[in-house]
Parts: structure tokens; C-alpha cells; sequence
């Protein structure tokens, strides 16, 4: 990582940032495939903004992939 300027976000970012459900986002971070969340404490979960951005830049490589692939 290395980033100076890491930031924690909560659920409602990473919904608003991914488009995803709640339901989604946990349902792919038991399957694996979606970064983890950290608790801070007893009521409080986030996620490493870096992690979810790094997500999304992945989905949107595989999208690009495919669909250079299926232009070929």
C-alpha cells in the first residue's frame, strides 16, 4: 500500500461507491471476492477506501477484457 493518505469509509460509502447492496457486499466478502471490513470497534465496521477502489478498477478490467475479447 504505502498510501500516507489512507482513509477508513463506512457502509454507506462503499454501497455509493460500488452501486452494490448491502446484502451484496457481505454476501462477496464471505465468497472471498470482495475486500473485508475492519471493526474499529463493539458497532463499528469500515473498509480500506484503497482496497474498494482497487475492486473496482479490477471489474472494470475484467469488464474491458471481455468485452475486447468478444470484439476479436
Amino acid at each position: 500500500m504505502g498510501n500516507d493518505k489512507e482513509r477508513f469509509i463506512r457502509l454507506n460509502e462503499v454501497i455509493k461507491k460500488t452501486g452494490l447492496s448491502k446484502g451484496t457486499i457481505y454476501k462477496y466478502m464471505k465468497d472471498g471476492s470482495f475486500p473485508s471490513n475492519i471493526p474499529i470497534s463493539d458497532k463499528v465496521v469500515v473498509w480500506l477506501e484503497s482496497e474498494v477502489d482497487q475492486w473496482i478498477n479490477s471489474k472494470i478490467n475484467e469488464y474491458k477484457t471481455r468485452r475486447q475479447n468478444a470484439i476479436r
